[in-house]
């Protein structure tokens, strides 16, 4: 039996500390599926098409990772495509706590799921889609810290040409 993972998240945008969870779990199992969520209490600034094809242009050189979108429970999303495996980065001791909550309430929910939780790179702990969209709305620079694909949206949305260094 092929283990098939999902690594979720609503990626608005995805940064290099998703990307690095992305590239070790593809090592990781057979086949991955980036669940790109619909989550619209977090008020996105991309829609979930243009989540769903920033994630695909910063892993085309992943095989065997697929990406979908998905809205409402993971267990459901993970039900319905034959994920038995949840990955989950942590930053921190918070995210450990719950992450771990989570993981329990999901097994309860759906049995055959488990959860694997990966701390990113620690060149890449510091970041998160909410700060990076905060830089870019301040004029910071964002270069380092998202896919290439994703640079030029990230500065258009945030209405910056891209004159400057980003």
């Amino acid at each position: 039996m092929s283990v098939i993972a999902a690594y979720s998240g609503t990626f608005d945008p995805i940064t290099l500390g998703h990307h690095d969870i992305i590239h070790r779990a593809a090592r990781m199992f057979p086949r991955l599926i980036v669940a790109v969520g619909l989550n619209p209490s977090k008020n996105p600034k991309f829609t979930l098409d243009e989540r769903i094809a920033l994630v695909q242009a910063s892993c085309k050189d992943l095989p065997n990772v697929q990406v979908k979108g998905f809205s409402g429970l993971v267990v459901d999303f993970a039900r319905d495509n034959g994920v038995t495996v949840l990955v989950r980065g942590v930053r921190t001791v918070g995210d450990v706590d719950y992450e771990k909550q989570m993981a329990v309430m999901n097994r309860d929910l759906y049995p055959s799921l488990d959860t694997v939780m990966l701390a990113p790179s620690p060149k890449y702990d510091h970041l998160s889609s909410s700060l990076v969209r905060e830089l870019a709305s301040l004029g910071a620079p964002v270069s380092r810290f998202v896919p290439k694909p994703v640079l030029p949206i990230l500065l258009e949305r945030f209405g910056r040409a891209r004159k400057r260094k980003a």
